[in-house]
């Protein structure tokens, strides 16, 4: 491997071996001017690897030529890693500024390592005697993957198209980068701020004290200040009685991007898939929806849209029924207006708190983000035999950041884990899991146990509560734990490979068969406890959560997939001529009749997934694995649900496996057979039971 300076080791952390037991990035002593430096060493040792590889005499094989890249980067990999999260979780504008820089450099490293004419020349040579190799079935996917990463990253293209294809791509990464800054900023920048207490009709005291605190912070000490964060945003949504003020926060939350000023992202929208079509149409694909979805398990459009359709129907059908029983409501209280997007949580609430007597403030109490945590640590625990010890003394890169080391039952050291619950101006919304380092086995050899980070957005504790979580918040936090476990207990040799490196529509399936387990009586029974009297969370309450498990269902089945149509809307497309962003995105969802009560869970100019994140052409992705989640967690209704056979056969042939062979192949290896739809269907409310 490529050596650094002593000089520069001496001088940056970030080029230093992290010598903490666990390898932790030594965050107290990382400073942003650190990172770019980092980054062009990184560059300049991965660079010097490859011409290590190009300048073998020996004849292309899989050790000296696919294996060796494999192993390349380490260097620029770990300051990457350690900058993308915390650009995240905790950024500022001087990290943000640092990422435009870095954006179209790093754009340019991989463009110049995978249009390498040498290189590729080596791959395709070893590509093409794969045949005549006796490869292992790990070793045959690196080599496909590897050689479809060069293809795909325009190998075979001539030099005019690789000049525009370089283009293209550094374009992007600047563009992304900026609609995710965007989003955060008009994210931080709204508050309602509320001055007369009798504007806080029907909001949970919990929720009037975190506004308390929130507005004390801002200076506004004795009012109330209200945010577009979704701690905040949802639970005003759902309980405020001042309809005028739901409305005006809903149209914040839902406008952001889109308000004409410094942060608008319709311009970038458009540029972004005007883009992304024409580099797919350079490498010879018709959309980029048909660029990304051939690695993925769905291959093509037309098989996503048809599975949307299949699920788009029923849903639709159910929503307007629950869109009727709303209205009715409404009529019942004599209001006399028609029912609007902002008062859809609202009536909701009423109607679920009517028909089944819950509601999330029932449940809260019982949900305390610490008995919740506790209960995810022992699902698993008796899944897989997990330990969960946390560790005081190691560097972390928020206050607020808590690390556990991570063993199994004997002791073995497993990895290392990350927790970040609360939202916070320097971290993005929503909840996800990454890696500072992913588990692999290098060249001498040695198991690099992984470092995982979740990061949530839950709402805070008040001065006179711990942080309450709603069941929705729940499920979240085992999501997210899912997507954990999944890089935690990656068990393969090779860096591409291993852990959450899987296509899309697959990397799903071990966080939402988590979620299952949330819901389970016998697991609720395990961890819900009041947290002031210790009390098990009543049979009775288990119960309405059970009888109103497929309530408001047709919702929230409609907007997400309303979502995932948009993004294909976008990537699918021949032609990439959006002049008019808000009027694509209102003709567009009104050709699939979707009703006016219910907006796309992300509409265009805050979509991050499909525009900021990895997501684009496979949003639909949830739905999919959804398909295959439902399916698994039936071996466990069928086995018991912490059957160890049935947990073994899961850790091992998915949660250890990453991208090692073919997911429905993987699949298969578990679950014995193809999965079904109709456990999902069941699951939602979609069909009979």
């Amino acid at each position: 491997m490529t050596s650094i300076t002593t000089t520069a080791q001496e001088t940056n952390p970030l080029l230093k071996p992290h010598e903490n037991q666990f390898g932790i990035p030594p965050f107290d002593e990382i400073r942003t001017e650190h990172f770019l430096p980092a980054i062009k060493k990184g560059i300049e040792a991965q660079n010097a690897e490859i011409e290590e590889i190009t300048a073998r005499k020996a004849k292309p094989d899989f050790q000296n030529t696919i294996a060796r890249y494999d192993y390349s980067g380490s260097l620029l990999r770990n300051v990457s890693m350690v900058f993308h999260n915390l650009n995240s979780s905790n950024t500022n504008p001087e990290l943000q500024a640092v990422a435009k820089e870095m954006a179209p450099m790093l754009s340019a490293h991989f463009d110049n390592i995978r249009l390498n004419e040498k290189l590729f020349s080596r791959v395709r040579e070893v590509y093409e005697a794969r045949n005549s190799m006796n490869l292992t079935a790990e070793q045959s996917k690196l080599l496909e993957d590897t050689y479809k990463d060069f293809v795909r990253g325009g190998a075979n293209l001539d030099e005019s198209a690789k000049k525009r294809f370089r283009e293209i791509n550094s374009r992007l990464s600047v563009l992304t980068l900026q609609f995710g800054e965007n989003v955060l900023k008009e994210t931080n920048e709204y508050k309602l701020v509320i001055d007369n207490k009798d504007n806080l009709s029907g909001l949970p005291q919990n929720l009037i004290d975190q506004a308390a605190d929130a507005a004390k912070k801002a200076g506004m000490e004795g009012k109330w200040v209200f945010t577009l964060h979704n701690p905040s945003v949802m639970p005003f949504l759902q309980f405020a009685d001042n309809r005028e003020l739901r409305e005006q926060i809903f149209k914040a939350y839902s406008s952001r991007g889109n308000q004409n000023n410094q942060y608008d992202n319709k311009e970038i929208i458009k540029e972004i898939a005007a883009l992304r079509l024409e580099r797919a149409n350079i490498l010879g694909y018709e959309t980029h929806a048909a660029f990304i979805l051939e690695d993925n398990m769905a291959k093509n459009a037309s098989n996503v849209e048809k599975l949307l359709m299949q699920l788009w129907t029923p849903a639709l059908q159910r929503a307007n029924n629950e869109a009727a029983d709303l209205q009715a409501l409404i009529d019942r209280e004599n209001v006399n207006f028609k029912l609007q997007p902002w008062d859809w949580r609202y009536y909701t609430e009423k109607v679920r708190k009517e028909k089944f007597d819950l509601s999330d403030e029932d449940l809260k109490p019982y949900l305390s983000l610490e008995n919740v945590k506790k209960g995810i640590f022992m699902v698993a625990n008796n899944l897989y035999g997990l330990q969960f010890k946390e560790l005081k003394d190691v560097p972390v890169y928020h206050p607020e950041a808590m690390a556990y080391e991570v063993t199994e039952k004997d002791g073995k050291h497993v990895g290392v884990l990350f927790m970040d619950f609360h939202p916070r101006e320097s971290k993005r919304g929503g909840a996800w899991m990454s890696s500072y380092r992913k588990q692999y086995i290098d060249e001498q050899g040695n198991n690099i146990r992984p470092i995982i980070t979740m990061v949530c957005n839950f709402s805070r504790p008040t001065a006179n509560k711990p942080s309450l979580l709603t069941f929705e918040e729940t499920s979240t936090f085992f999501h997210e734990f899912g997507h954990a476990l999944h890089g935690l207990l990656s068990n393969s040799t090779y860096y591409s490979l291993t852990g959450t490196s899987v296509p899309r529509d697959f990397v799903e399936l071990p966080s939402q068969i988590m979620e299952n387990w949330a819901a389970e009586p016998e697991v609720l029974r395990m961890f819900a406890k009041h947290y002031e009297t210790g009390e098990t969370i009543p049979d009775s309450l288990i119960q309405k959560l059970k009888n109103a498990a497929v309530f408001n269902q047709g919702f929230e089945t409609v907007e997400y997939l309303a979502a995932s149509f948009l993004d294909l809307g976008y990537h699918n497309a021949k032609k990439a001529d959006f002049t008019d962003v808000e009027k694509f995105e209102e003709e567009y969802l009104a050709s699939l009749k979707l009703m006016p009560e219910i907006i796309s869970r992300y509409k265009s100019t805050y979509f991050n997934h499909i525009f900021s994140g990895g997501y684009s052409s496979g949003y639909y992705a949830y739905i999919w694995a959804a398909i295959l989640d439902s399916d698994a967690f039936e071996a466990f209704k069928e086995n018991g649900l912490f059957d160890q056979k049935t947990a073994i056969l899961f850790r091992k042939n998915i949660l250890e496996r990453g991208g090692t062979e073919d997911p429905m192949k993987l699949y298969r290896s578990f679950r014995g057979a193809d999965p079904d739809i109709k456990p999902l269907l069941r699951k939602r409310g979609l069909i009979e039971i």
